[in-house]
């Protein structure tokens, strides 16, 4: 969605508000499976003191594949999204700021960045999850495998001793 600040851009004070759905396709991370409400997202752009401020807020439910385990589990939450806008930004200057295209900013594309960058790195299904395991593949959360340890090689020598009756 464009988003035209012409009328906001030299009046300190004034803002801007916006409502954008957003798709769900640009917003897929590896970790992410599938979105299961739409992507609405609310907000405004503030002029304080000339300074351009982008604040959204998008209520995400989303379905995750755990890390550790393959399972998919839902998750719900507020994401909440906080961006400087600069009129002149450029290559060498500071990377929170994002540029605005003339005199206006396609919402969609900053939503979309900062919720990318928002999404956690690693996903866990909860936070002492077992994970697989490496032998046969089974979901250790529920339950023992039954798989023999795997003894590390090089203390084979010690073994020796342990089956030797002193």
């Amino acid at each position: 969605m464009w988003l035209d600040l012409r009328d906001i851009i030299e009046m300190p004070g004034k803002s801007k508000g916006f409502e954008t759905v957003l798709d769900p396709e640009a917003l897929l991370a590896p970790s992410i499976t599938r979105f299961t409400a739409p992507l609405r997202a609310v907000g405004r752009v503030d002029n304080t003191a000339g300074l351009l401020n982008l604040r959204a807020e998008m209520p995400v439910s989303m379905v995750y594949v755990c890390d550790r385990c393959g399972v998919e589990f839902p998750v719900s939450r507020l994401f909440e999204a906080q961006v400087p806008l600069a009129a002149d930004a450029e290559d060498g200057d500071d990377g929170e700021l994002y540029p605005l295209d003339g005199d206006g900013v396609d919402v969609d594309d900053v939503i979309s960045a900062s919720f990318l960058l928002d999404t956690d790195m690693k996903c866990l299904c909860r936070p002492d999850c077992l994970g697989l395991c490496p032998r046969c593949g089974k979901n250790l959360n529920e339950g023992p495998c039954g798989c023999e340890t795997e003894r590390d090689p090089r203390f084979a020598v010690l073994e020796q001793l342990l089956d030797k009756n002193l």
